[in-house]
């Protein structure tokens, strides 16, 4: 793969959170970004303004499958591949933080389309466009260790935990799908204990700056490695499902 790549982040609209750092990271690395958005983001207009063509922002909900259709018929005409589909959009409800006898469990199905079936939608609808990269195209699922069964010990947070080990199993169904075609390659990865929030009390050790530029290199050491373990950690570690 050579050093541009043409680089497309989902959910990159809040500049202290990951999505938005992976957009920054890949900008400053010189290569070609898509971030996409559901609504507009005052920071990304600010780095359109410095970076220019090399950053599309791209407008998606990725809870409706027109939009994301029609989003992906709208990048066609500006570039003829992808080389990089950071699924990083995520949504939870007011209630993520409850319990089981607290929570109104009727928000969680929303979640798991969000943070689930939405990645789904995408890599479909941008599918041969990641076909058409010249190298291993390489789709990352941003997860987390919240969906991993095996290690689970929460009493809350039960939608995003259910919603992410949901993308834990459509990124190994997808990559049983792709099995034999070394044209693209696919991971869910645990990106790390991050103040995505951006608050300087937070306790968690990464910025989302520090923890885009870890993942950076991960995304560049796994690309060839199809046969290895698809829930891994920012270390590059196997993580159970």
């Amino acid at each position: 793969m050579g050093n541009k790549q043409i680089v497309m982040v989902t959910g990159a609209g809040r500049p202290e959170a990951l999505g938005f750092n992976l957009v920054l990271r890949y900008l400053e690395g010189g290569n070609r970004v898509i971030a996409t958005v559901r609504k507009y983001s005052p920071k990304l207009e600010v780095l359109k303004g410095i970076y220019g063509d090399d950053l599309i922002i791209l407008k998606m909900d990725i809870g409706i499958t027109d939009s994301v259709e029609r989003a992906a018929q709208e990048l066609a005409e500006k570039v003829d591949h992808i080389d990089i589909l950071i699924n990083n959009a995520v949504s939870v409800s007011p209630d993520c933080d409850k319990g089981f006898f607290d929570a109104n469990l009727d928000y969680i199905a929303g979640t798991v389309d969000i943070t689930a079936v939405g990645p789904m939608r995408v890599i479909k609808a941008f599918y041969s466009l990641l076909k058409n990269s010249k190298g291993t195209a390489l789709i990352i699922n941003i997860s987390s260790e919240a969906g991993s069964i095996t290690k689970s010990g929460r009493t809350a947070q039960i939608e995003y935990c259910m919603a992410k080990a949901a993308l834990n199993m459509a990124t190994v169904l997808i990559a049983n799908t792709f099995k034999g075609d070394t044209s693209v390659n696919i991971f869910c990865v645990h990106p790390g204990w991050i103040r995505t929030d951006g608050r300087s009390d937070n306790p968690a050790p990464l910025s989302s700056y520090e923890a885009a530029g870890i993942l950076q290199d991960l995304f560049e050491k796994r690309r060839e490695d199809f046969t290895g373990h698809r829930f891994i950690t920012n270390e590059g570690e196997d993580y159970p499902y």
